[in-house]
């Protein structure tokens, strides 16, 4: 066996974010004892739950966080790791993550998501309820399309269902907003939105679909894209910041194509 796969144990310092709710004045507190002994097999959810595991032994209060499937899929265990949304890993989502990427004796600064549109539920949660909103203004297909046809009875350029799929690869962990010195959920909103308009069933309602959700997101609080690139950079799937500019035109020819019909029909009036 390699001293590579042997299992090893971490002595860390937890500086975790604690808040009761959004209304509350949150702190850092810090953890020692009740972060030592930490196997290196383990994955940082697995660490959390440890940690928690001594907290509730002591009489104190767990620290909260969110997580669902641990498998990469869900998108729910968002968390700032020494500033870094989901750790340091790319490509890695923090369920994902194991403390064989630490060292014996680090300090790890443990923050939730910090965006106005992203209020603390309690300690490492937020609400993320306003992508799901975003998702409800136009991210959906609500033209009849029948029953399921043959696979290969609509023609699909391979180009396209290939970027179709690398969109809808986006888990809404929102890490992209986390990263973004803007808070913008550009990233968030260019998958959810073309994932459905390179596709042939997205086409009737593509119009309708990017502005229904770019303003959706405005509406939420989110920021403006400076196209810095964060986003891209800590995407757990690593999306593409290009599907921010075909949304933008999309947005712009949709804004075109409104104003063109409005003249249209005010020119018969």
């Amino acid at each position: 066996m390699s001293g590579h796969d042997e299992e090893r144990f971490l002595n860390l310092t937890l500086h975790v974010w604690r808040q009761k709710n959004r209304d509350a004045q949150g702190q850092f507190e810090t953890y020692v004892e009740e972060a030592r002994g930490i196997s290196t097999d383990m994955s940082f959810l697995e660490m959390l739950d440890v940690v928690n595991e001594r907290l509730i032994h002591q009489g104190k209060e767990p620290i909260a966080f969110d997580h669902d499937c641990r498998e990469g899929i869900c998108g729910q265990c968002g968390v700032v790791i020494n500033g870094a949304p989901h750790g340091p890993r790319k490509a890695t989502t923090a369920c994902q993550l194991h403390m064989r990427s630490f060292k014996d004796g680090e300090a790890l600064t443990l923050e939730p998501w910090r965006a106005g549109a992203f209020p603390v539920i309690k300690d490492l949660m937020v609400d993320r309820s306003a992508f799901d909103r975003i998702v409800a203004a136009g991210g959906h297909i609500s033209v009849r399309t029948g029953n399921a046809p043959e696979a290969n009875a609509i023609p699909v350029p391979k180009a396209d269902a290939d970027l179709a799929m690398d969109a809808a690869a986006c888990i809404g962990c929102g890490a992209c907003v986390a990263a973004c010195p803007n808070a913008s959920a550009s990233l968030f909103v260019a998958a959810k939105a073309e994932h459905l308009n390179l596709l042939p069933q997205g086409q009737p309602e593509k119009d309708r679909r990017v502005l229904a959700m770019a303003n959706q997101a405005d509406a939420e609080g989110f920021g403006h894209c400076s196209f810095h690139a964060e986003c891209e950079a800590v995407c757990p799937k690593e999306i593409s910041i290009g599907f921010i500019s075909r949304f933008n035109a999309d947005y712009r020819n949709a804004i075109a194509s409104r104003y063109k019909g409005q003249g249209a029909a005010g020119g018969t009036g």
